[in-house]
């Protein structure tokens, strides 16, 4: 079975490069990596040499981070791939993420989640790093503590799209991240539940390891709040429940949106 990596990128040029640097190192090297390039100010992500590495344009003019659209467009690009991987471009891979996904997708299928401890700013100095100093130096995210072993998930909203993997066949009957999802927000957890109802096991796995490389953000993310409330809409309409709900409460508090569920209401302001 032929392994595909595939990631999204705009800007973050630097932690690229250490991600490809991370899947250069692999035990098991995939058969294909496709970055897909989502525009910005930046250059075009330049190709390294000795690697099977394709870039993809998918930028779309009504939004910066064209996340779903974006995923879909590097499957495309992985068109041969048997099993797909799925990394943000901030994420360090271990050696052995590669063949950890690829060896539990061949032989139990579903859709795996691996585990990603997250890096202080600074780590890494440069691209001399080993993964004993990233060991030494990350820690697990509060709310994703790394399970004893293989576990079911038994939320599909528990899902996460920072690092995943599962069968090209699965993915594709699911047709992808569903692209009425515009911008950011709330196309992965509404990926887990399509998943989940299709009948695919969802797994987190202490395997599959990667190191999350430190960026500045905010919460709640401000910038992306009309991305965040037009998504929102998207996904109460399918599943009659409100997503990120964390996010429009704390939007509601500044007085960014008008969220009042109990009476359907969701508005930006």
């Amino acid at each position: 079975m032929t392994v595909a990596v595939c990631t999204i990128v705009r800007g973050r040029q630097t932690h690229l490069r250490r991600l490809l640097e991370g899947l250069r190192r692999q035990t098991s090297p995939p058969d294909h990596v496709v970055v897909a390039w989502m525009g910005g100010p930046d250059p075009r992500p330049a190709v390294p040499t000795g690697m099977p590495v394709d870039v993809v344009d998918a930028a779309d003019p009504r939004t910066p981070l064209p996340l779903a659209a974006a995923r879909n467009a590097a499957r495309r690009g992985a068109a041969d791939a048997d099993v797909l991987v799925f990394l943000d471009v901030d994420v360090i891979p271990s050696s052995t993420l590669v063949a950890d996904y690829a060896r539990r997708c061949r032989t139990t299928g579903g859709l795996w989640s691996g585990q990603v401890d997250y890096l202080p700013e600074g780590v890494p100095a440069d691209d001399a790093w080993t993964e004993a100093q990233l060991d030494v130096a990350a820690a697990p995210h509060p709310a994703r503590t790394p399970p004893p072993a293989d576990t079911r998930l038994g939320d599909p909203d528990l899902f996460w799209s920072l690092s995943f993997a599962m069968r090209a066949v699965d993915y594709d009957c699911l047709g992808g991240f569903d692209e009425t999802f515009v911008g950011y927000g709330g196309e992965d957890t509404d990926f887990g539940r399509r998943a989940d109802a299709a009948g695919l096991t969802l797994w987190r796995t202490p395997a599959a390891r990667g190191w999350h490389q430190h960026h500045e953000s905010t919460s709640p993310p401000v910038q992306h709040v009309h991305d965040i409330v037009g998504n929102a809409h998207t996904f109460h309409r399918r599943w009659g429940e409100w997503p990120m709900r964390g996010w429009l409460e704390a939007f509601h508090d500044q007085e960014r949106v008008l969220f009042r569920p109990e009476d359907g209401i969701l508005e930006a302001r």
